[in-house]
C-alpha cells in the first residue's frame, strides 16, 4: 500500500521534487498505463494545494477525450485548438492561464475554476494528450508550476507506455 505523506508547498522547486519522487514510487512497479494515469491524477489532486480538478485528456481520432481524473464531472470531448486544453494540444506549448475568464474560448466545465495549467504530453514525438489542472484561485499557477509539472510528465513517460488511440 502506498502512503501519502504531507510535503511542504513553501518552496515549489522542493515540493515538485518530492511530488515527482512520490509519483515514481507510486507507479514505478506497475505496468498498466490506465492504473498509473489514474493514480497520477489522484496524487496531484491530493497533494497540490488550491486545486479543484486534475486529470488527463487523451488524443483519440483527432480530438481530446476525457481520461483518468479527480474532481467534478468534466467535458468529455475537446476539439483541437479549442479552450485551454485544445490550445495546448495544438500548439504543443504549456498553457498557464492566470484568469480563465480572460482566455478566449475557455471551456467552463466547473464554474468554480478561476485559473488553469495544461501541459501537452508527448512520447516518442507522438501527442498523447494533455495534463489539465484547474484551481478556484486566480493566478494559482506560474512558471515554477510549469517546470515542476513538466518533471511530473517526464516521470509518467518513463513509467508508462501510452497506447496509440488512433
Amino acid at each position: 500500500m502506498f502512503e501519502l505523506s504531507a510535503i511542504s508547498a513553501d518552496n515549489k522547486k522542493d515540493f515538485y521534487g518530492e511530488l515527482n519522487a512520490m509519483l515514481a514510487g507510486l507507479i514505478g512497479e506497475e505496468s498498466d498505463w490506465l492504473a498509473n494515469a489514474a493514480n497520477a491524477a489522484s496524487l496531484l489532486y491530493q497533494m497540490l494545494p488550491d486545486i479543484n480538478w486534475a486529470g488527463f485528456y487523451l488524443m483519440k481520432k483527432g480530438e481530446l477525450v476525457l481520461g483518468p481524473f479527480q474532481g467534478k464531472p468534466a467535458c468529455v470531448r475537446i476539439q483541437m485548438g479549442k479552450g485551454v486544453c485544445g490550445t495546448a494540444a495544438s500548439s504543443g506549448e504549456i498553457q498557464v492561464v492566470e484568469d480563465v475568464e480572460l482566455f478566449p474560448g475557455h471551456i467552463a466545465c466547473d464554474a468554480a475554476s478561476q485559473s488553469e495549467i495544461v501541459l501537452p504530453i508527448y512520447q516518442n514525438e507522438r501527442l498523447i494528450g494533455v495534463l489539465d489542472i484547474d484551481s478556484p484561485v486566480k493566478g494559482r499557477f506560474d512558471n515554477q508550476d510549469a517546470d515542476g509539472l513538466s518533471g511530473f510528465v517526464k516521470v509518467l513517460n518513463q513509467h508508462i507506455e501510452w497506447p496509440n488511440f488512433g
